[in-house]
């Protein structure tokens, strides 16, 4: 019995050490023969045909033959692999790789298998042929087993995972539906000459890997060119800090052109890089386009900074950013991982001329159109002057935003008013409705603050503002040019408010469509003594104030009460009071027509030998307003000269002497104090919320 038990130990020990010594030896062979066997294993449990060469071909004569082996994953080499495209694709294969060394981690083959996405941990092939592709359900190429498509195709499905790269030659096509991706990639290795660098990278690699694409990203023309360490860290890790491989990038997309120089955790993915960027574009929404991120269309875009992006979250520095004329910097998040993007982070800069960010409000310069908009978006009404481009109301929709806003001196672009200095505001888009609060603006020691909002959520947008200005130094925000010595045409200080609402699809339409009340008043005011005299048409006092010079006239009262309704801005009251005399003006100005029709009609509190007193009108569009004299009372009034002058020549200037009516004008002057108290009252209450 013993010796029976005895004789079988013996027999599986031989057996066992013929398996270890077949096993040692065929790993040592390469399992020459396990060409076919592996093919259709592999084959059976990625659930793709997978063709294997055990020999060299006559187009591959130096390529080495077939040896696989298993110990510690599975390690392949051969002179040709092909991995067919799936059922659904009409491409002839997924891959094609001639001279292969490809090595494959056991768990690795799992997850594919269980529809994760295939990660190849080394992968060397001399030649490479490749088509990936994904279709508008989700399906692609590269996903192995028999896991349905997702149910949402724009759900971000990850190309295959590399742990190291190295292909002296091949050409890559991809096709992404849901990115509107269509492109051709060639990819070459390359030996480092002494000296040369890519990217930004620590250690001193030997060769480079360069890939040059050209097609359509985001349905945009694309042209890239890629070089970059070829030896790929694993993925594996998710250490966020690890970025030992040096990347060099020379993009264009679109109408924008990207250079970036750092470093990236793993190339193919995207997913965890950082390095110093330059950036530019004939405008901000063209640089974000690309990107998928909403930025507002303005003038021509120029930057440069750093940038950090860990899987959702790009983190942006930017330290000089140039659009148009206006010199910008700040720091930014975005995270694309939200069910909507944020972004969120800080503005600054020393200047922001308004010109440059017309477009966003609805202009477009001539100089800085967008090229891409059809030219009958960019047309303009003959005559008309308030901006009508439509506002692209979907883009407000397609992201949120937090911002913080500091600019040193925001430009108004016109040479008639100073500039803000400095302007603060806090920026926020939620869900399609664009606030901007905590609005304070600096100009001629005087300040304006204030709320609006802009909705955006329905096909029309609804507009509220409510802004409040107060001790803004005329003869300081308005440049005012006057000989030396002669005062400013209107000086002191100005306050009021406004607050308004109004709903359209432009700035033009919103106008239009204004309701509200804006009123606003003059303390400590002087205006023009010659001035005030040119307007009641006071020839003789004109005259005087020409000989003798011009000189500041104090204002005892001057305010405006206007009511706001269809865009047409209608005096409640609106008069100028000095000593001399008062102003009066009445009528209407409207912001849908882009038409005006004002009269302002003089009072004098003085004697005045020869004037004409008549209404003054200025009617006509905005773009070019004409001014006149109201024919009724100046016809009266050269129709009696002519009948005196056939008296006595001299008789014919009886009409045009004024004596002057003090009682009305004292008249005037008590209504006057009296609308401006209401206007100090309706001034110091606590403004209301802006409705959203």
């Amino acid at each position: 019995m013993p010796t029976t038990r005895r004789r079988r130990w013996r027999t599986a020990g031989a057996v066992l050490l013929g398996v270890l010594v077949a096993g040692g030896i065929g790993e040592w062979l390469g399992w020459p023969f396990l060409a076919a066997p592996l093919q259709n294993a592999l084959s059976s449990a990625l659930d793709r045909r997978i063709t294997i060469d055990s020999a060299a071909s006559p187009q591959t004569p130096d390529a080495p033959g077939f040896q696989v082996r298993f110990l510690g994953g599975l390690r392949l080499t051969t002179p040709r692999l092909e991995i067919a495209a799936p059922t659904w694709s009409t491409t002839p294969h997924m891959l094609v790789a001639q001279g292969v060394a490809l090595e494959l981690r056991y768990v690795d083959l799992w997850r594919a298998y269980r529809g994760q996405p295939v990660r190849i941990e080394s992968l060397q092939a001399r030649t490479l042929d490749g088509n990936l592709e994904r279709q508008a359900d989700g399906r692609a190429s590269w996903q192995f087993g028999s896991k349905p498509a997702s149910d949402t195709p724009t759900e971000r499905t990850r190309l295959p995972l590399f742990g190291q790269l190295l292909v002296n030659d091949g050409v890559v096509r991809y096709k992404d539906a849901p990115l509107g991706a269509d492109l051709q990639a060639t990819i070459s290795l390359a030996q480092l000459a002494p000296g040369d660098a890519v990217g930004s990278h620590t250690q001193v690699p030997t060769s480079v890997l360069k890939v040059q694409a050209d097609g359509r990203y985001r349905n945009q023309p694309l042209k890239i060119m890629l070089a970059t360490t070829a030896v790929l860290p694993s993925t594996e890790t998710d250490d966020t800090q690890a970025l030992p491989v040096a990347l060099a990038l020379d993009a264009t997309v679109g109408r924008a052109q990207l250079v970036f120089k750092g470093s990236a955790k793993d190339v193919l993915q995207s997913d965890t890089f950082a390095g110093r960027f330059s950036i530019k574009g004939p405008s901000l929404a063209a640089v974000g386009d690309p990107v998928g991120v909403t930025l507002p269309t303005t003038a021509a875009f120029r930057s440069e900074g750093s940038l950090v992006k860990q899987g959702n979250t790009w983190q942006v520095v930017v330290d000089d950013a140039t659009v148009g004329a206006s010199r910008l910097k700040g720091a930014f998040t975005y995270d694309a991982g939200r069910s909507t993007p944020l972004l969120s982070g800080r503005l600054g800069g020393n200047r922001l001329l308004l010109a440059d960010l017309g477009p966003v409000v609805g202009t477009t310069p001539a100089a800085t159109a967008d090229t891409a908009e059809p030219l009958q978006v960019k047309a303009r009404g003959k005559g008309r002057v308030l901006p009508d481009r439509p506002f692209d109301l979907p883009a407000m929709r397609a992201m949120d935003a937090n911002v913080l806003i500091d600019i040193g001196e925001v430009d108004l672009n016109t040479k008639l008013l100073q500039p803000l200095k400095p302007l603060s505001l806090h920026l926020q888009l939620v869900g399609g409705v664009l606030t901007l609060r905590d609005l304070v603006a600096r100009t001629a020691q005087g300040q304006l603050r204030g709320d609006l909002t802009l909705d955006g959520r329905a096909a029309t947008a609804l507009w509220n503002a409510d802004l409040r200005w107060d001790g803004v130094r005329l003869e300081q925000w308005l440049q005012q040019t006057r000989a030396k010595g002669l005062p400013p045409y209107v000086a002191g200080k100005l306050q009021g408010r406004a607050v308004l609402t109004g709903q359209g699809r432009s700035t033009a339409e919103i106008l239009a469509s204004l309701k509200g009340q804006f009123r606003t008043e003059l303390r400590d005011g002087a205006v023009s003594h010659l001035g005030v005299e040119l307007a009641g048409i006071d020839l003789a006092e004109s005259l005087g104030m020409l000989i003798k010079g011009d000189d500041a006239l104090p204002v005892q009262c001057a305010v405006a009460d206007l009511a706001v309704a269809g865009g047409v801005f209608r005096p409640r009251a609106m008069v100028v009071d000095t000593a001399d005399s008062a102003v009066w003006v009445d009528g209407s100005l409207s912001l849908a027509t882009e038409e005006m029709d004002l009269r302002a009609v003089v009072v004098p509190k003085d004697f005045s030998p020869l004037t004409l007193r008549t209404p003054l009108r200025v009617r006509g569009t905005f773009s070019d307003p004409q001014t006149s004299l109201e024919k009724g009372p100046l016809g009266a009034k050269v129709a009696a000269a002519v009948l005196l002058g056939l008296v006595n020549p001299f008789a014919a200037l009886i009409p045009f002497i004024d004596i002057g009516d003090n009682k009305e004008a004292e008249r005037d002057a008590v209504g006057c104090q009296g609308l401006k108290q209401r206007v100090a009252a309706v001034a110091a209450t606590r403004p209301p919320a802006v409705k959203k």
